[in-house]
């Protein structure tokens, strides 16, 4: 009477490879639909902003070679230069008040969670994320107004002497453009923070009490080390949001006055709509990308949990 063959280890471990590559390329044919979106209307277009960024081009006629003259341009072009040095100055209010706003924030809220109050001030700071970036531009532009909201309150308090038309004042637009982006993006950043906040063991927190730490020992000693990661994203989003914004600005000033507040990507669209110049455009975009990328990457790896 002969017996069945009892499977080898060396069958087994062939059989459970075989089954570990079918599930990968299961899960490849899943995603293909969304990389062969992502390849033409993504990754195809960016490959074509590099090809244009080497001619100069208006669009519709024959194109010519200049090589590296478009990059050229980028910093030897006071306009386009600016437009790169306007766009860091405005990660300060995109980035570093929101994120310290946001922190602050979100340790007061989690003292009074579970309150009418908090709850209320969750959904008040929320709220601007869901006003368009182009709809905040046209209702800060109000608001800025030589009678819009903030004049009248400067005049209300007995400071009639700050007032004045802000987004054409040469030397503060760009700040005032640069405070829409941080009340975008606090509430998006207290957000995040607070569901960080929310994993972050209750324990750390009674421990740091016993030891005899206040508020402020508590928020260096346990706070800020548990929100590592989601300060890294806050910081990531805003960076690239002030590195990369256009909405906001192009409907609060267009980059006026004159080219106080020009930024890279009003200036990408100006070249390529109204100067007709596609090549000199493309390679500002791809310059703009390839500074964000060289921002951002460091910061990953900065933020990336050991």
């Amino acid at each position: 009477m002969s017996s069945t063959p009892r499977p080898t280890r060396k069958g087994a471990a062939a059989r459970g490879r075989n089954r570990l590559r079918a599930r990968r390329w299961a899960g490849w044919l899943f995603a293909l639909p969304a990389l062969a979106f992502y390849g033409v209307f993504n990754f195809y277009p960016v490959l074509l902003s590099i090809q244009y960024s080497f001619y100069d081009w208006d669009g519709i006629g024959a194109s010519t070679w200049v090589g590296l003259k478009n990059y050229t341009a980028v910093f030897t072009d006071s306009e386009q230069f600016s437009s790169l040095l306007h766009a860091f100055y405005l990660i300060l209010f995109f980035t570093v008040l929101p994120v310290t706003l946001a922190l602050i924030t979100a340790s007061v809220l989690r003292r009074i969670e579970g309150r009418f109050t908090g709850a209320l001030a969750r959904t008040l700071l929320f709220l601007p994320q869901i006003i368009p970036g182009a709809a905040a531009g046209v209702a800060w532009t109000w608001m800025y107004s030589d009678n819009g909201v903030v004049n009248q309150t400067l005049r209300a308090i007995g400071l009639g002497g700050l007032a004045r038309a802000w987004l054409a004042d040469f030397h503060w637009a760009l700040t005032a453009v640069g405070f829409i982006g941080t009340w975008l993006s606090t509430g998006l950043c207290t957000m995040l923070l607070l569901a960080g906040i929310g994993k972050i063991d209750n324990s750390l927190y009674e421990a740091a009490r016993i030891d005899g730490a206040g508020p402020i020992r508590q928020f260096r000693a346990v706070t800020l080390p548990g929100l590592r990661n989601e300060i890294g994203v806050c910081v990531t989003i805003t960076i690239i949001a002030a590195l990369a914004s256009f909405d906001v600005v192009y409907l609060a000033t267009q980059g006026g006055p004159g080219t106080q507040t020009m930024v890279p990507g009003v200036a990408v669209y100006n070249l390529a709509f109204s100067d007709s110049r596609l090549g000199a455009a493309s390679a500002l975009a791809v310059v703009l990308a390839l500074i964000v990328i060289a921002v951002v990457a460091p910061l990953q790896r900065l933020f990336r949990e050991k």
